[in-house]
């Protein structure tokens, strides 16, 4: 089975995936959270660091591009396959009403003739591999058929499912049925994306999915960073390696971001994740909620990883 890291944007760039990959591995490819082509035609800073080869040594990355304009994918594969990526992956996914508004992401779902058009564009003129991420819909998974048969006219990389439609984000049950129709009836090789949040969710998907052979997790990982080694048979991450991986992040955001407020923005986004992984742990968390000052910060976590236990 191979197993892929999803793109989180603001969460899983390229300082947060080479702490997964040098703390623990187990993901086949790393997705990068999305580009937005720009009128200019460049990289914004962001962009240029979560895609420079430096920053992704030893992993298969995949550089996300969200866009409902052919031109503007065309031009951005283009530099992508500068920088030496030999696949891409097309944003049909995201269900932030920001992108979606604007026809992009999962939003460009509900435009299906112009869908048409844009992948009859890209898929003649990409120079290098393309791989779909895509919800259902907009709204009713019944939607996916018309899609999928347009999907099947083009020779995909692979089709990456996430078996919700744009209205539920991420709550309610993903509709394995209609997953399961469409890993029968796609053309293209097929991975899931879905609520795989533990090696148990794992085996479940494969129990009864036996002849998938991919799927793709992103929110499980921000809670257990070693996800992706435990679904392989390894063990689960112990206090000293949580430590480590903690101490790369917060110096690799030290390093890259100016201002305490910028880094601890970044830090309580993980605690909001990874708390649940320390037993009495509430106390240490409210204080690092509350810190103003990394002085201030580095002493909470020290105290937290010095007397609390992971629970097991």
């Amino acid at each position: 089975m191979k197993i892929y890291l999803a793109p989180l944007e603001g969460i899983t760039g390229w300082i947060f995936r080479s702490a997964v990959h040098e703390c623990f591995g187990g993901f086949d490819k790393y997705f990068v959270p999305f580009i937005k082509p720009n009128q200019m035609g460049h990289f914004s800073a962001r962009e240029k660091k979560d895609i420079l080869p430096d920053h992704n040594r030893g992993m298969y990355t995949v550089p996300q591009i969200l866009t409902n304009r052919a031109e503007d994918f065309l031009r951005t594969a283009k530099k992508l396959e500068e920088y030496g990526y030999s696949e891409v992956n097309l944003n049909l996914g995201c269900p932030s009403k920001t992108v979606v508004t604007k026809g992009r992401g999962s939003g460009f779902l509900a435009y299906p003739e112009q869908l048409e058009r844009f992948l009859d564009e890209i898929f003649d003129k990409c120079k290098i591999r393309i791989s779909v991420k895509t919800r259902l819909g907009m709204d009713d998974p019944r939607e996916f058929e018309y899609l999928l048969e347009i999907y099947n006219r083009y020779p995909m990389e692979e089709l990456i499912i996430h078996p919700r439609v744009q209205r539920e984000f991420y709550k309610n049950t993903p509709h394995i049925d209609a997953f399961d129709r469409a890993f029968d009836m796609s053309v293209n090789p097929v991975c899931y994306n879905g609520d795989i949040f533990t090696p148990e969710d794992y085996e479940r998907f494969r129990k009864d999915h036996p002849r998938a052979d991919c799927v793709m997790t992103g929110r499980g990982v921000l809670a257990d960073p070693a996800l992706g080694r435990r679904i392989r048979g390894g063990s689960p991450a112990d206090k000293a390696e949580l430590r480590r991986f903690h101490d790369l992040l917060y110096g690799g955001y030290c390093a890259e971001m100016s201002g305490d407020r910028t880094i601890l923005f970044k830090m309580k986004e993980l605690w909001t994740y990874l708390a649940p992984a320390f037993a009495d742990s509430r106390k240490c968390v409210k204080k690092i909620k509350k810190a103003e000052k990394c002085s201030v910060y580095e002493q909470i976590v020290e105290e937290l990883f010095a007397t609390k236990e992971l629970v097991r």
